[in-house]
């Protein structure tokens, strides 16, 4: 009588797996069975990149099979183990939807202040927001936020211990500030610095989000490189103040994700000191950084111009105070932000909608 494909189930249902009572056939692990004269022919599939029981498994199924029938056949096993999952360190980031990067070619220009109001006026759009500070060196969102003293709570997702970020303003907020003394300096190279700003990203529990706006480090340098290299970065907001040396860093940057090493979209350039209207005066336009700098640019390099932002006395002052100018959208201030949020939720649809997803970048040096 024929060996059936039955008959070679039952008997590999006395091999369980070692990490527990279950037998590999309730596990799916035995596909592809098929039967010669003298061979007996099967796969064994691991979901694990490289499970350390895969020979003692594989040994099990070889004996059962001899054992039951008696040597007759010759046993083939091939195996088959899941991929490596690159993204699997930063697993918190799988419900997020965008991840977007906010930067200047210089400091000085009000991208922190940029970046925090932006956040807080896509969020009420209905949006689920999270703002990540990852100016390493110069954590300045805490005092944004009058969270200075926040401490971050723990708790275990999946097995893993992680970090519970601040809710505040309807977003979710996690920095690095927050895990060091106010006033501390953080004397740190840049391995040091990228490596905790990867735990960071690691160990947050994000989340579902809609966005996660990245507040990075003014210029072009190694924490760029690692979030480009570490995430799925959606695109890349510069910004800028109108007078001729901020715009000329402005362009480094730009070239920078530009280039063909990098290549992540720019959705634009928000002008941030755009001109001074003095509170008693609210009508009046003063350009002291020069007019219409960033637009010029924005036309040259064909890119959007999401916005313009005026110097605002209330705008400094919220800031200090740890209320964003944003949380009121109904002041003239505020609507600046409003404007900005809306033409960023453009941006993003127009880019996911005409180009594919952003893959991680992978930079290789000769």
């Amino acid at each position: 009588m024929a060996l059936s494909i039955e008959q070679v189930t039952d008997a590999l249902k006395n091999v369980n797996h070692p990490s527990g009572n279950t037998d590999i056939v309730s596990l799916k692990m035995v596909q592809n069975i098929s039967i010669g004269e003298d061979k007996i022919n099967f796969m064994l599939v691991f979901s694990k990149p490289n499970d350390p029981f895969a020979s003692s498994i594989k040994k099990a199924c070889i004996k059962v099979l001899e054992s039951v029938f008696e040597k007759k056949y010759s046993i083939i096993i091939n195996e088959q183990f899941a991929a490596k999952n690159e993204s699997s360190e930063f697993a918190s980031l799988e419900k997020v939807k965008n991840i977007v990067l906010i930067t200047s070619g210089k400091g000085g220009v009000g991208k922190s202040t940029v970046s925090v109001n932006l956040a807080i006026a896509v969020a009420h759009t209905g949006a689920k927001v999270a703002l990540l500070d990852a100016d390493v060196y110069g954590p300045s969102i805490p005092i944004m936020f009058g969270a200075e003293d926040f401490q971050p709570g723990l708790i275990t997702e999946n097995g893993k211990e992680m970090i519970v970020p601040l809710e505040k303003f309807g977003i979710k907020l996690q920095s690095v500030g927050f895990f060091i003394k106010p006033g501390e300096a953080l004397i740190w190279r840049g391995p040091m610095a990228t490596n905790a700003l990867k735990q960071i990203i690691a160990q947050t529990a994000w989340g579902e989000l809609d966005y996660l706006f990245i507040d990075s480090p003014p210029g072009t340098g190694d924490i760029h490189l690692t979030l480009v290299q570490e995430m799925p970065i959606t695109g890349a907001i510069i910004v800028s103040t109108p007078q001729n040396l901020a715009l000329a860093d402005a362009i480094k940057a730009i070239n920078m994700f530009k280039s063909e090493n990098i290549n992540v979209p720019v959705l634009g350039i928000v002008e941030n000191m755009a001109w001074f209207t003095p509170a008693e005066l609210p009508e009046n336009k003063y350009f002291i950084f020069g007019k219409d700098g960033s637009t010029n640019l924005a036309k040259k390099l064909n890119i959007s111009v999401l916005g313009q932002i005026p110097i605002v006395q209330s705008i400094c002052e919220n800031g200090d105070n740890g209320k964003p100018t944003a949380i009121n959208p109904f002041t003239i201030e505020g609507k600046a932000f409003t404007v900005v949020a809306e033409n960023v939720i453009a941006e993003i649809e127009k880019r996911n909608a005409s180009l594919p997803p952003t893959k991680k970048v992978k930079i290789s040096h000769q």
